[in-house]
């Protein structure tokens, strides 16, 4: 899953011109979701969300988290998030998760953001619909979350061989543990502990 996370002064969602969804202070959250996410992902994703310190407190930055200062979370689902552009100049949407399954596990991130924090503070888009979003960015400050980063993002380029070695090994590694709470989520569905790297 990837999220793309901007501290808001206030936001809002409109459908057809009439705004359905708004927030003050807070966070804007735009969600994407893979072919192959899982319960393990949405319990990384939520609670990096709720818990990342993107607020300033007592004049200190990156002092506090959405819930540490009592604001809002506007979500909205967007899959153009896990478009492919690196061939050609059309994007490719193939790595992102078919719309009905999407439609569930979407569901189910709200459903545990609500139930990690304050349900009404957790406020949604229309999944599936056009959409217009405004809000004023406070900072600006965006920060970019991905649970798979290590398999969406190939570990190439200007590097020797031996940091791209090193860098081979902990991509292996960061896989092997996002397989391993796959399989512990796909026991257990409930709520877990995964060890999914969300940074």
């Amino acid at each position: 899953m990837r999220a793309v996370v901007q501290r808001v002064a206030s936001a809002s969602v409109s459908v057809d011109g009439k705004v359905i969804s708004s927030i003050s202070r807070g966070l804007m959250v735009l969600i994407g979701i893979g072919t192959d996410d899982t319960l393990a992902d949405v319990d990384a994703l939520t609670n990096k969300i709720l818990n990342i310190r993107v607020f300033d407190a007592n004049g200190t930055m990156w002092k506090s988290s959405v819930k540490d200062i009592a604001g809002e979370v506007l979500c909205v689902s967007q899959f153009t998030l896990m478009a492919n552009t690196t061939k050609g100049n059309k994007p490719d949407f193939h790595r992102a998760m078919p719309s009905n399954a999407s439609r569930e596990l979407y569901a189910t991130f709200l459903e545990k953001m609500r139930g990690l924090y304050v349900s009404d503070r957790i406020q949604d888009g229309q999944f599936g619909a056009m959409m217009n979003v405004s809000l004023t960015n406070e900072g600006p400050v965006t920060l970019t979350l991905d649970t798979r980063k290590f398999e969406y993002v190939s570990v190439s380029g200007g590097t020797d061989k031996k940091s791209s070695e090193n860098g081979n090994k902990v991509a292996k590694n960061q896989t092997a543990d996002v397989a391993g709470s796959r399989s512990a989520a796909s026991v257990n569905p409930g709520p877990t502990d995964s060890g999914v790297d969300v940074s």
